[in-house]
């Protein structure tokens, strides 16, 4: 019931439709991965609008891509804008990164989309942007791993940061590496976010899931207050998730989120007069006591 509630929450309710048996509109991705080459290049489109409508891709930014089969991955070009892509301006190219067919070159952060696919061979498409909200936490190296909502919880699990490492590069994809079996979203730092999943259109709503979280967490944080869920809460959600099959797998180590009663350094903000006022207090103290 509860994965039910959730199917309301995604773009253009595509998944709805289909579950429904209703023709899908033009505009919408359908669930799953048994689909013909052609379908797969109209969705990656669809995609890359609906990432620039919601400004996750600026200019040029950012890379979608879906496995084909077992030895083809279909990807976006690079120095192309996403929300205006053609179906045949996409690329198929090999799991070790060699172009198999298209007009333009791939992106050059193909690499962390195979070392997702060598890693997770549950996972069928990735997404890759720069939401600026989630892309702020990325910059500032926070994580966004407190349990601050349930729907967070149930559908992402806690996000790690990894760390800065130059695009482009190997070096990208060794940073993300240690995060990519267990978890399904991660922060890269100081650059954006990935997210992958079993289809593109959960790769799209992970994505779109994490700037949502990162903008009610910045929230709380400009509020001065988190209420987080407790251990409790948090294990029947994760529990909830497996039952769902959702997430990585259960082999997987993945760090669960901060929750009310974990064992944390409680974080207190003072003002620059109440600071001087408690080292004016200590002085006087110490003084006293010579």
């Amino acid at each position: 019931m509860f994965f039910k509630l959730l199917l309301p929450l995604c773009p253009r309710s595509g998944i709805v439709s289909a579950l429904s048996g209703a023709t899908l509109p033009t505009f919408a991705i359908s669930p799953g991965t048994q689909k013909t080459e052609s379908e797969h290049r109209r969705d990656i489109c669809i995609a890359g609008q609906w990432m620039r409508e919601r400004g996750f891709v600026p200019s040029t930014d950012g890379n979608i891509s879906v496995r084909l089969d077992t030895h083809r991955i279909l990807t976006t070009p690079t120095c192309v804008n996403k929300g205006l892509m053609e179906p045949d301006d996409l690329i198929v190219t090999g799991l070790d990164g060699k172009k198999l067919a298209g007009k333009g070159a791939p992106s050059s952060e193909l690499g962390m989309h195979l070392l997702i696919y060598r890693c997770r061979p549950d996972i069928h498409a990735v997404c890759h942007a720069h939401p600026p909200v989630a892309s702020g936490f990325a910059a500032a190296g926070v994580s966004l791993n407190k349990a601050i909502l349930c729907e967070a919880v149930f559908s992402l699990g806690a996000i790690p940061v990894a760390p800065y490492a130059m695009p482009g590069t190997p070096a990208l994809s060794a940073s993300l590496e240690p995060f990519v079996h267990g978890h399904d979203a991660i922060l890269m730092g100081n650059h954006g976010v990935v997210s992958y999943g079993p289809d593109l259109f959960t790769a799209f709503c992970r994505i779109e899931s994490v700037e949502h979280f990162a903008r009610v967490t910045l929230v709380t944080e400009m509020l001065g207050k988190q209420n987080l869920l407790s251990s409790s809460d948090v294990a029947d959600l994760l529990a909830l998730r497996a039952r769902a099959g959702i997430g990585p797998p259960a082999s997987a180590h993945r760090e669960p989120p901060v929750t009310s009663d974990a064992n944390e350094t409680e974080r207190i903000t003072l003002t620059r007069q109440e600071l001087d006022a408690l080292i004016d207090e200590a002085l006087r103290n110490d003084r006293s006591r010579r």
